[in-house]
């Protein structure tokens, strides 16, 4: 028991010191507004299980840039759209880089991955890669047929479960459509749940998304994180092997069945043609393929699915949203069609309906982290270098001040303003901005686009057992994507002429 008490006398100690240089620092720096912490901890004891929710009711008191300690970790929280664009636009090169990621570092061999990497001419070689051979405008057309054929087989099934009066698991049958177009594109088939492990393909996914946003101590106390006393580490390296075992078998047979002819090569096939060729130009082994290959897996699963959730709960609350938006199909489309993706530019209401979700239910309410790499001024603020700095859309979502009644979901208010959602907009940023912006966000959009068309076009939608709207479970679960805290359950009726 000796060393216990060793290590928490050092942990004390350097708490002490570093308490004393804060305030030296803090005598010549101006510092943003922050609220009372305790020794130690911080302001650890002022988060819960909603860190957005509770960042946003510190900001309201404190300002929108705000200062908190995690530990010994300087942490900078910016809550307006004026913040956020100091970050992701005007000192976008400062702000560019991501701090160490436990999680990544296990499952991402070496934060090797676009989301989580580290800032620098690797970063930017792979996410520069990604873009033009993954996720291309052109490459992603390549796959249209495939996403009209995976959802007209949803349709299909939706349509029988409302023949026989089915009550839907909406959010269910919506991540099950979501991971396989996911695993279509990115190896070239379908997995089950057993080809991946005992858990099941979602439940790793799942595990892991819960894992990169959960409050790691050891990332603020390193003392603790070499102890593990959560147990996270154990459980990183667990869920590193499964996608390592499960990637590597992907990756072998890909390169067995290179010869066969494909229509459409699948990301595999791309970045091992890729690897094989030497034209990457960088370091780039079957250590990066997979640590991209996880990152197009966790990211794409969940995140478009979650807006379709979260659109379809939000439509099924407002009916006359709904009418409107079937209004508006029937139009462009016909009763006697399904939803074509050359029907989606000329479907301004569905746009906005898309938007108003992304605004009051930001999928990563917090972005991810940023880290600062050198010293900066912002707003008069001194931020210095290796501070994490966290921009809260759903503080800014949510703002009287930006937004008119924040609470109301009213797809209405985008009708007369040219409020973008692609990062142009510091008051909208579903995708944040800047450097580090999702490289996704094409393909995301024409995903939730198209979904949430399909089911209102060719679905009329109750909640089941009598329940009333305002009955319906609207609270949401915190973590790498924020969903609802309960599935979505509804009754489907077809709607469509054939």
């Amino acid at each position: 028991m000796a060393w216990i008490w060793t290590a928490l006398t050092g942990i004390l100690f350097l708490y002490v010191i570093q308490e004393l240089l804060t305030q030296i620092f803090k005598k010549k720096k101006k510092q943003p507004p922050s609220p009372n912490g305790l020794p130690i901890l911080g302001h650890l004891h002022l988060i819960g299980k909603n860190p957005h929710q509770d960042l946003n009711r510190l900001s309201q008191k404190h300002g929108p840039i705000m200062y908190i300690r995690f530990g010994s970790v300087p942490t900078y929280v910016l809550s307006s759209p004026a913040g956020a664009e100091l970050i992701l636009k005007t000192h976008d090169a400062v702000f560019a880089s991501r701090p160490p990621h436990e999680a990544s570092k296990y499952i991402c061999h070496e934060q090797r991955n676009i989301t989580f990497g580290r800032y620098g001419p690797y970063w930017r070689d792979m996410r520069k890669l990604c873009t033009l051979e993954l996720l291309s405008g052109h490459k992603i057309s390549q796959f249209q047929a495939m996403r009209k054929s995976e959802i007209g087989l949803f349709v299909l099934s939706l349509k029988e479960s409302a023949e026989k009066h089915e009550t839907v698991d909406v959010s269910k049958r919506v991540a099950g459509l979501s991971a396989d177009m996911v695993c279509l594109m990115v190896f070239g088939r379908k997995y089950e749940d057993k080809d991946f492990d005992e858990n099941g393909f979602k439940a790793v996914v799942t595990e892991t998304l819960e894992l990169g946003a959960v409050l790691n101590l050891g990332e603020y106390f390193p003392v603790l994180g070499l102890l593990d006393v959560q147990g996270l580490t154990r459980r990183m390296k667990r869920l590193g092997k499964i996608f390592d075992v499960f990637l590597e078998k992907i990756i072998d047979d890909h390169v067995e069945k290179k010869q066969e002819k494909k229509q459409t090569l699948d990301f595999v096939d791309t970045m091992m043609g890729i690897m094989a060729s030497g034209k990457a130009g960088f370091e780039f082994d079957r250590r990066h393929v997979k640590a991209v290959l996880v990152d197009m897996i966790v990211a794409g699963m969940d995140t478009s699915a979650t807006v379709i959730e979260w659109a379809m709960s939000e439509l099924i609350r407002h009916p006359q949203v709904m009418k409107k938006l079937q209004k508006e199909l029937e139009t462009v489309v016909g009763l006697d069609h399904m939803v074509e993706e050359s029907h989606l530019e000329s479907l301004g209401y569905l746009e906005m309906v898309v938007k108003e979700t992304m605004r009051i239910h930001p999928v990563a309410p917090l972005l991810l982290p940023h880290e600062s790499m050198e010293d900066c001024v912002i707003d008069g603020y001194h931020i210095p270098k290796n501070s994490r700095v966290i921009v809260n859309t759903y503080a800014i979502g949510r703002d009287p001040k930006v937004w008119p009644n924040p609470e109301k979901f009213s797809p209405d208010r985008f009708l007369d303003n040219n409020v973008d959602m692609k990062g142009r907009d510091f008051r909208l940023l579903p995708f944040g901005s800047g450097r580090r912006g999702c490289p996704g966000m094409q393909l995301g959009l024409i995903v939730v686009r198209l979904v949430i068309a399909q089911l209102v076009h060719c679905f009329d939608w109750e909640l089941p057992d009598g329940m009333l709207a305002s009955d319906l479970d609207m609270e949401d679960h915190f973590g790498s994507v924020t969903c609802r805290n309960t599935h979505l359950l509804a009754n489907p009726t077809y709607r469509l002429q054939k």
